[in-house]
């Protein structure tokens, strides 16, 4: 069994540490020599099978493209990373395609020594050539653009010996050692030599436990156990990837898929629509037992999901109608009629975490906000953002009120029976969506829109074409979710920073653009330590809310599932986990 002899801290001595593990700021949970996660069952049967619902369609095998959609499983099943993360602390890594690191003294490199165990599927080892390929690769104009964000500030890899790899570093970055261990690692003979953006159907050539099996284009894929798999006993990988086979279904109704399920077609469903849990998962399979219901506990960052404006479109330009619009919203009416109460709605870009501000900056968080004080409204410093509410004494109509006056601000007064701007164009929109299930959500916010003379036209498209035109900006608004972990860093600069702006692919789906955010997001990536990371994050989600970029949606602080009764469980949950991903590498087959 892999041993683990030592850990490494961020806040390392002037000299350098090998270690097989990794911590942001803190001693790792996992002392050296550990068996297995907490929240594994290390002695579950390998066998069975589990069958998992997705919606929309695939047409690619590579997950690393801005082209196409790729095939849900690949990436968790195929591919591995030099680390693994642990899902029950904020931010550490446990050696696994790496057998121990070591980060220079003065943080502009880290060594990786690679497990002489290591294999691909095809049986060839694991070499550091393969890890400088993918490397490469990924951050090269041929693969998904995020990956250039997220590595930026990666400046070369250097093989040093077979088995011995060194990333260097352009400047100090307090995470980016922890970010190495995250990148995908597979073989330099994937694709056979070709450029790497016409690796799309070729069999991916990774290291994990499942071996593509079956591939019917758009329907179904399906994954088979790998019976060499190199990392079967290794301590982060015990007790995970239990079944024989693993499939995915694809689905174009939530209707259809829900029905598919109880029929037995696939074996678990993480249910998003509140409608569906409280009235259509029910019925004599239910109360026979055969299928089980659950909410699961989680401390997952929640982030923010809202209906976003495409700020690069003029008639979102101006934050007056953004907030306008954003009160048309009537949360605690859909709540009520719609939801059924199961939702807490969004009140920051980090819900249900530490890292969401509050209350009015004070303390270190001003200190960091006053430089920037005459490029901010002045109620930044004076209020806690909320969203707006109709919860008496606040009401539906005094916010369509108060709409009305902002938007007369920003020249849009009613006439002709439309809302108009100054040169007579009428005020109307698209928003586009990708699930049929949003339209009932749309449509009340559409009639509250029309009072105030906006037209506001939702369809539901093909998640492909959405997925093409959300990646070229070619919308004027959609949901969208921009997910957290519970340690932000790198990947902000793609979510908000003006480099990211202008880049077809990014998560910069606003189109912000504003120096202040800039700033902001360089704090939070530069953070020295946790303390200076929550006070950076708190000031970026205060501006970035004062911003009213988005109509705020929802979130639920739990994970609901449904089962059918033929699995077992291990006894803890994880902390921080997406409830796909604790079935598909915790649970096993009954039968």
């Amino acid at each position: 069994m892999y041993n683990l002899f030592a850990f490494l801290l961020l806040a390392v001595s002037s000299g350098a540490t090998a270690a097989p593990a990794l911590a942001l700021g803190y001693v790792p949970k996992y002392p050296p020599g550990f068996l297995h996660f907490d929240y594994v069952n290390p002695d579950a049967p390998k066998r069975g099978s589990l069958a998992l619902p997705v919606m929309g369609n695939f047409d690619s095998l590579n997950p690393f493209l801005l082209k196409g959609i790729p095939a849900t499983g690949v990436t968790e099943l195929v591919f591995e990373t030099l680390m693994e993360q642990s899902q029950d602390e904020p931010f550490s890594q446990y050696g696994l395609l790496a057998q121990d690191v070591e980060l220079a003294g003065d943080r502009l490199a880290v060594t990786y020594r690679l497990n002489p165990l290591a294999r691909f599927s095809d049986g060839s080892p694991v070499l550091a050539e393969d890890v400088k390929f993918s490397f490469d690769t990924l951050k090269s104009q041929l693969a998904h653009p995020q990956f250039r964000f997220y590595w930026a500030d990666i400046k070369r890899v250097v093989v040093v010996d077979a088995r011995t790899v060194r990333f260097e570093f352009a400047r100090i970055n307090p995470e980016l050692h922890l970010l190495t261990g995250q990148m995908p690692i597979f073989s330099r003979k994937w694709g056979g030599g070709k450029p790497f953006d016409k690796v799309v159907m070729d069999t991916p050539l990774g290291s994990g436990p499942y071996l593509v099996d079956e591939v019917h284009l758009g329907k179904k894929i399906t994954f088979r156990r790998n019976p060499a798999y190199w990392a079967r006993d290794l301590n982060v990988r015990r007790g995970m990837f239990n079944f024989d086979r693993v499939s995915f279904l694809y689905y174009k109704d939530e209707t259809v898929q829900l029905e598919a399920f109880k029929a037995g077609e696939f074996d678990f469903s993480p249910v998003y629509n509140s409608k569906q849990w409280a009235r259509d998962y029910r019925g004599p399979k239910f109360n026979r037992g055969l299928i089980k219901k659950a909410e699961l506990k989680h401390s997952n960052n929640a982030g923010m999901q809202g209906f976003v404006f495409n700020t690069r479109r003029a008639i979102f330009r101006d934050k007056r109608v953004r907030k306008a619009i954003t009160l048309a919203l009537d949360f605690e009416w859909s709540n009520r009629n719609l939801f059924f109460n199961q939702y807490q709605r969004c009140n920051s870009y980090f819900s249900n975490s530490e890292l969401a501000s509050s209350g009015i900056p004070e303390g270190d968080e001003l200190t960091l906000l006053e430089p920037f004080r005459t490029q901010l409204p002045a109620e930044l410093f004076t209020r806690a953002w909320q969203p707006p509410s109709t919860t008496p004494p606040g009401s539906l109509r005094a916010n369509l009120r108060q709409a009305k006056a902002l938007l007369a601000e920003a020249g849009w007064t009613y006439r002709n029976g439309a809302l108009r701007n100054a040169q007579g164009q009428p005020f109307e929109f698209e928003l586009l969506l990708a699930q049929k299930g949003f339209e009932r959500i749309s449509g009340p916010f559409d009639r509250n829109l029309a009072k105030l003379g906006i037209r506001m036209h939702y369809r539901t498209v093909d998640v492909a074409l959405w997925q093409r035109r959300a990646d070229t900006f070619d919308f004027d608004m959609v949901v969208h979710v921009f997910g957290q972990s519970q340690s932000p860093g790198n990947e902000q600069m793609n979510m908000w920073h003006s480099s990211s702006a202008g880049k077809e692919g990014s998560n910069n789906m606003i189109g912000i653009r504003d120096p202040v955010v800039d700033a902001l997001v360089e704090k939070v990536v530069y953070a020295p330590d946790r303390k200076a990371l929550v006070t950076a994050t708190h000031a970026l989600d205060r501006v970035l809310l004062n911003g009213e970029y988005l109509v705020p949606n929802w979130f639920v602080p739990t994970h609901r599932i449904a089962y059918w009764d033929k699995f077992g469980f291990p006894a803890k949950l994880p902390l921080y986990y997406p409830a796909n991903e604790w079935m598909l590498r915790y649970s096993w087959s009954r039968q």
